[in-house]
């Protein structure tokens, strides 16, 4: 194998960014250039981390307001308890750490500390799904699913570094617990100038009428990717984008559904409990009957490996979004 494919084809380190589809402009650290721009005005702001600051992008805030960051150690419950406290005393806590720690060491911890009480604090969770090598241990494959049970929480999975910077924002403004899935590093513009992101909201970025793409999160990039690409095959293509999991736009969904043949999940996660078991419900609670293909995860624990490889491998690239409605003929 030659150099550069044995580059491509590693597992990222851990301080190295996640695997993007296509060439696009990029932006760095968005969610901390965006808490270190908050925390100018918003004086109540505090950064905590569980010992991954350098891999959570929380360090511009950490730099421009260094009395205002906590390292709380490699103690994920503790981090949520401690950003309780501190929001009981009327600062707002944004704290980071990966999903998995969130989600599955400290979820009592998010039930009830945080959401039971409705205390005003922010998890921002790094690598969500599959956007690390590191197997089962490292992956947040379930996370969305989890943290839509908690009642009151607020679940964010934003695609690209306008959503997150303005997700950041619209958090800060939010009062109440909010759990925002967090792609990290250099991370990819996707969406157009002038997108607004409201929590609650879907944005539908593309008109079509054979497949419509209910898409969050990174696969909206694959999603709008597959949907050009289909275009000059002569599929029409529409996609919907979902950022907020939780509350979910149930009215945008079913009327985006009912005005295509047929309908099209993708999401960064198992197909088990998160948008493609949403997308369904909201489709029969509202009395759409279309034949739903689920794209995403398998109900299984994934591998360790290279990203790409892995992302091609269950179904993540836009090729295999592309195959895949090709195929439903």
């Amino acid at each position: 194998m030659s150099a550069p494919a044995m580059e491509a084809a590693r597992t990222l380190a851990m301080g190295e960014n996640e695997a993007t589809g296509a060439d696009r402009p990029t932006v760095e650290a968005p969610f901390g250039r965006a808490l270190a721009r908050l925390g100018v005005i918003r004086p109540e702001i505090v950064g905590l981390t569980a010992d991954l600051g350098k891999y959570t992008d929380i360090l511009p805030f950490r730099d421009a307001f260094p009395d205002r960051f906590f390292n709380i150690g490699m103690a994920e419950q503790n981090l949520v308890a401690v950003a309780a406290g501190l929001a009981r005393t009327g600062l707002q806590p944004f704290a980071t750490t990966y999903g998995v720690f969130a989600t599955r060491r400290a979820f009592d911890f998010v039930a009830i500390a945080l959401a039971h009480s409705n205390l005003n604090v922010k998890i921002v969770a790094g690598l969500p799904g599959l956007t690390t090598g590191y197997g089962g241990t490292h992956q947040a494959i379930e996370d969305l699913a989890l943290m839509r049970m908690i009642p009151g929480l607020v679940v964010i999975d934003p695609c690209d570094a306008t959503e997150i910077e303005a997700a950041t924002e619209a958090m800060a403004d939010h009062p109440g617990p909010v759990y925002m899935r967090q792609l990290r590093g250099t991370v990819p513009v996707v969406l157009e100038p002038g997108y607004r992101f409201e929590i609650g909201k879907a944005q539908k970025l593309r008109d079509g009428k054979d497949i419509g793409i209910v898409s969050t999160g990174l696969m909206t990039e694959r999603a709008l990717d597959a949907a050009d690409r289909l275009a000059k095959q002569g599929v029409s293509v529409g996609v919907l984008h979902v950022p907020t999991i939780k509350p979910f736009d149930t009215e945008a969904v079913a009327e985006f559904c009912a005005g295509v043949d047929r309908v099209v999940t993708a999401e960064n996660h198992v197909v088990v409990g998160g948008l493609a078991s949403l997308v369904v419900e909201t489709l029969f609670d509202a009395g759409v009957a279309k034949k739903v293909t689920r794209i995403g995860l398998p109900d299984r624990y994934i591998e360790c490996g290279a990203v790409p490889t892995l992302q091609a491998r269950y179904g993540l690239t836009t090729d295999a979004v592309v195959g895949t409605i090709l195929k439903l003929g």
